[in-house]
């Protein structure tokens, strides 16, 4: 059965075409993965069992009566549960929503159902998906596939783990501080955050509004980068309800022009040391790129340091200034996990209106600094984080001497939410104890394109997609 759940989503929904995989059997299939997993890894937390069964039948019956079928028919996917799916749970990992259920469909999923999509379900996430580990008092914690003492990231860890174990063929989550890509990273598969109005938020709770309209945006997860570029293109485009939507058509760049792109790539920022196997990847990934014709130079951007400040200004500070009100008198609904961001918070200044101000008008000069710098390497190369996947509950980590804490730790994911950059994240290698190591592939705004397009290569050349451990115990 592994070969039929661990298949590509666009390998998939092609051979549903040729009739040759029948999407009732695939279905059952995944259900039956989840059966299986979910007890021990707790990735999803509502599945949608006889809606998604009764979606596989009429799917089945159009593939056999030679009707126009989309690019993702039949194939079966999971979404977060900060994103509104109608009739399932939209919870965000929150008591404050304990039992909400979203009643329409966030666009970006009208989209994959419109291109063939069946849903499983919704997945988990850490408290209104302030960490990167994911546990809530709602439904506990999410485990890795790649070892169970260990988090598959956050905030979109149900999202990662789910599709690294086969028990979801792709899906949806969502990226404010690297909650996409270091849950990709940790877990072994492909993630990509888009430009914010690319893809768009509107259905996603919290709303990306405010600061977090700036840094946060929804993207998709999957195990290869061929399936990225397929749901990417399918959740793209404007929603006024989005308010950095823009018409941005969707431009696949040629081979010969993919590789003419220059590359800069740096092993660490200068202040946050990574493991040596981490360094490690980001040469095996530059190395790679160079193979293949492209001109890779080591490259040292400015201004990373001030993105980071400016980074936790929008997401650790003002994002406790808009929390800790909405738990007036449910302090006891305080997850742990949640508890401990907003102590981190409350150890900021509080923003004033200066502060804001100043700090908005700080990150549109950075960004333009930044932007030039990209004129000369228009795709980076850089570590997705600085460590693998950790074990539960640990916050600090030794590196080359030096203590690393838990959020300087996905810094490198950071600065591009608050710059605004296209990233997406490949695994290229592991670690001795076995675990993933993701590299992360970064663009100009408003050029996913070239992002999957040169993340593809990388992908091909270093084949580093491995089934974890746990979904291969269950087979």
């Amino acid at each position: 059965m592994n070969d039929l759940i661990f298949l590509p989503a666009a390998s998939m929904a092609q051979q549903i075409r040729h009739r040759k995989i029948s999407p009732v059997d695939l279905v059952n299939a995944h259900l039956t993965q989840i059966e299986k997993l979910n007890p021990k890894l707790n990735a999803f937390v509502q599945i949608d069992a006889e809606r998604a069964l009764q979606s596989a039948r009429e799917a089945e019956s159009l593939a056999m009566s030679d009707s126009p079928l989309g690019p993702l028919h039949g194939v079966p996917l999971s979404i977060k549960s900060s994103i509104s799916a109608a009739g399932l749970l939209c919870e965000a990992g929150t008591r404050l929503r304990a039992g909400f259920v979203a009643y329409q469909d966030a666009p970006l999923l009208t989209r994959l159902k419109d291109a063939g999509a069946i849903i499983l379900g919704t997945t988990n996430a850490p408290e209104l998906l302030m960490a990167w580990e994911t546990d809530n008092l709602l439904y506990g914690r999410t485990n890795s596939p790649w070892d169970l003492e260990r988090t598959p990231g956050g905030s979109s860890g149900g999202e990662a783990a789910a599709i690294a174990a086969g028990m979801s063929a792709g899906g949806v989550g969502s990226d404010g501080g690297g909650s996409i890509r270091v849950p990709a990273h940790f877990s072994g598969i492909c993630g990509l955050k888009p430009t914010p109005g690319r893809i768009p938020s509107t259905g996603h709770f919290p709303a990306s509004v405010g600061p977090f309209a700036s840094i946060g945006v929804v993207g998709p997860m999957a195990r290869t980068v061929a399936d990225l570029k397929i749901l990417f293109e399918m959740m793209q485009g404007p929603d006024i309800g989005d308010t950095n939507a823009a018409p941005v058509p969707v431009r696949w760049p040629s081979e010969v022009d993919t590789r003419q792109l220059r590359v800069g790539y740096f092993e660490d920022d200068g202040r946050t040391p990574v493991t040596p196997e981490t360094r490690a990847a980001v040469r095996t990934a530059a190395e790679a790129l160079r193979s293949k014709g492209f001109q890779v130079e080591p490259f040292q951007p400015q201004e990373l340091e001030e993105a980071r400040q400016l980074w936790r200004k929008y997401f650790v500070v003002a994002g406790g200034m808009l929390i800790k009100p909405m738990f007036k008198d449910r302090e006891s609904d305080i997850s742990p996990i949640l508890k401990q961001f907003l102590e981190q918070s409350a150890t900021e200044p509080v923003l004033s209106a200066e502060d804001l101000l100043d700090a908005w008008v700080r990150r549109d000069t950075v960004r333009l600094q930044f932007f030039s710098q990209m004129e000369q390497y228009p795709i980076l190369l850089c570590p997705g984080a600085a460590i693998p996947a950790f074990r539960h509950g640990e916050r600090s980590w030794l590196i080359e001497g030096q203590t690393v804490d838990y959020l300087d730790a996905w810094s490198y994911t950071e600065f591009f939410n608050l710059l605004g950059n296209p990233a997406a994240i490949v695994p290229v290698g592991h670690s001795s104890a076995g675990l993933p190591i993701g590299v992360q592939i970064i663009g100009r705004p408003w050029e996913e394109e070239q992002v999957l397009s040169v993340a593809a290569t990388l992908e091909v050349e270093c084949g580093a997609w491995r089934i974890p451990p746990l979904a291969r115990e269950s087979s």
